[in-house]
């Protein structure tokens, strides 16, 4: 559910240098989050929350994956969600936001354009063509059949 590092592998491995900003090993992840490792483990399974992975399987999780953990516990605990509910939610969401963004790059390529139509110069020309009024005879080519 979380977003990997640009320079992933695609095999979810990640070299040392990839890892940007804070990231915390399991155990680590889970006391900042206020669960059990064993927890973490599970969403992880089911697609909860997705942590980065070194070379060696480890699981390194990000800020931001602890926030979501925390965000996690306060649906299923608070609110009564259930871990179906709560991936729906996590997906929801994450949908949400990657539209908001497409939204607003179209709304500024949108503004460019009108700016280019009001001020820049035309992207083409308008050009007038002349009606034919020659006639043209369609005959069957001979030798070819059907």
């Amino acid at each position: 559910m979380t977003s990997t590092p640009k320079n992933s592998t695609g095999d979810g491995q990640f070299d040392r240098a990839d890892f940007q900003g804070e990231v915390f090993v399991i155990s680590v992840a889970a006391e900042l989050a206020g669960m059990h490792a064993q927890t973490l483990r599970t969403y992880d399974r089911l697609g909860l929350v997705t942590p980065m992975r070194t070379r060696g399987g480890g699981r390194r999780y990000s800020r931001a994956d602890v926030d979501l953990l925390r965000k996690i516990q306060h649906l299923s605990q608070d609110e009564g969600v259930n871990l179906a509910g709560i991936k729906a939610i996590i997906e929801l969401g994450e949908e949400n936001r990657n539209l908001k963004e497409s939204l607003r790059k179209a709304k500024v390529e949108n503004e460019q354009l009108k700016e280019q139509l009001l001020h820049g110069r035309p992207r083409g020309e308008l050009v007038h063509v002349p009606r034919s009024t020659a006639v043209v005879m369609w005959e069957r080519r001979k030798g070819r059949s059907k």
